[in-house]
This record gives C-alpha cells, sequence and structure tokens, in this order.
C-alpha cells in the first residue's frame, strides 16, 4: 500500500470509528492564537478554562496589554505555566498592535497561507503549531497542527520517521497528506491519541487502525 493510499485508508477509518472529523471550534485569528499559545503544554481542558477565565476578567484585548501582567497571569493561571504565558501574551498583543495600529487581524482572512504564517512565526513564542492552528480553526484553511498526540500517534503509525521533532513533523505530513484531509486526520489523530493511543498504555486491541499501525499489528505498544 502506497503512504498516499493509506493516508486516504487511515482518514476512511478514522471517520467510519468516530463519525465527522469536524473542527472543534471556528473562531476570530486574534482569539485562536491566543488560546493556542494557552494551549502550550497543557491540556484542552485547561487551556480552554484559563481562555475562558482571561476573556471573563478581560473582555476587550486592549484591557490585557494595559493590565499589570501579575493581573493576567492570575486569570490564565487555570492553564498552568501562567508566569511564562502572560508576558508572552502581552508581548504578543503589542507586537501585533505595533505593526497593524490596532489588535485586529482580521485581514488575514483574504490572505495567503505563506503570508499569514510569515506574519505569526515572527511573533513572541509562537511556532509552527501555533501557526497551523490559526489557520486551520481561524481560517478554514488545509493545515494540519501537530500537537502531542498527532506527533506520538503519526510515529506509531509511520507517518513520520523515528525521532522526527514536532517542529519538523509539521512539514513532513503537510506534504503527506492531501490538503483536503490535512483538518480532518488532525482531528482524527487526537480523537484516537486522546481515546485509544495513550502515551503510556495504547488499546491497540481496540484501535481501528491497528492492521496498518506497524506498532500495533507487531502487538509492540
Amino acid at each position: 500500500m502506497s503512504l498516499g493510499a493509506s493516508i486516504r485508508e487511515i482518514h476512511r477509518r478514522l471517520v467510519s470509528h468516530f463519525g465527522p472529523l469536524e473542527p472543534p471550534r471556528v473562531w476570530d485569528p486574534l482569539d485562536e492564537l491566543i488560546y493556542t499559545v494557552l494551549s502550550q503544554n497543557t491540556s484542552d481542558t485547561n487551556s480552554t478554562r484559563a481562555f475562558a477565565a482571561l476573556r471573563e476578567r478581560f473582555p476587550d484585548w486592549r484591557q490585557v496589554v494595559d493590565a499589570d501582567t501579575a493581573e493576567v497571569a492570575a486569570a490564565i493561571r487555570p492553564g498552568g505555566l501562567a508566569n511564562t504565558k502572560a508576558p508572552r501574551i502581552q508581548a504578543i498583543l503589542r507586537k501585533i498592535e505595533e505593526r497593524e495600529g490596532k489588535l485586529d487581524l482580521q485581514w488575514m482572512g483574504g490572505a495567503a497561507d505563506e503570508q499569514v504564517s510569515d506574519y505569526l512565526s515572527v511573533l513572541p513564542g509562537v511556532g509552527p503549531k501555533t501557526v497551523a492552528c490559526v489557520l486551520a480553526f481561524a481560517l478554514r484553511r488545509d493545515a494540519v497542527p501537530v500537537d502531542t498526540h498527532v506527533h506520538r500517534v503519526a510515529g506509531r503509525l509511520g507517518l513520520i520517521p523515528p525521532k522526527t521533532s514536532a517542529e519538523a513533523a509539521h512539514g513532513i505530513l503537510r506534504d503527506e497528506i492531501p490538503p483536503e484531509l490535512r483538518v480532518e486526520m488532525h482531528v482524527g489523530l487526537v480523537k484516537l491519541g486522546r481515546e485509544v493511543c495513550g502515551a503510556r498504555r495504547p488499546m491497540c486491541a481496540a484501535c481501528p487502525l491497528r492492521d496498518v499501525c506497524p506498532v500495533g499489528a507487531a502487538g509492540k505498544p
């Protein structure tokens, strides 16, 4: 089975197992950017709580810029690493305002993917995953964010070479996965990683991909 054919088969089975692989959210680009920064090195549950708490405390992004960093950190404490993420978020917002004259990234809706990527990549603490999340979830572009679940599952499936970094995996998976399947593959691999292919105890016997997975087929999770 060719790699392209295997990816399409993996996608087909993920849809069959989980149902429609809909994006988790469709947000404004700036909201998605800040949410994804909050999601770094924590769970979705914690990052969602942190974002909700941040928006409740500071309904306007301008208030976040003007606030004392300790106040921002207190608001996002549920997400973890608050003392690192608070100044990072403020630095991002200040940089955007400096470049745009306002706290708004709506122009990205009409911009090319490369332009969006180049713009975001120079912001403090913004890496390939954050860029891909903004492209996929705010702009509905064909991107495949590589979070910890996607990285782990793609490695076990042999879609990326052993010891491939998460950063390098973005480019590999972007090139391997057909554009129209990228967002759905992200959603499906995340679901599989959360519910079946766990980091410590993957449930290979229950996996819809076991016979096409080198790890599962070998019985060596």
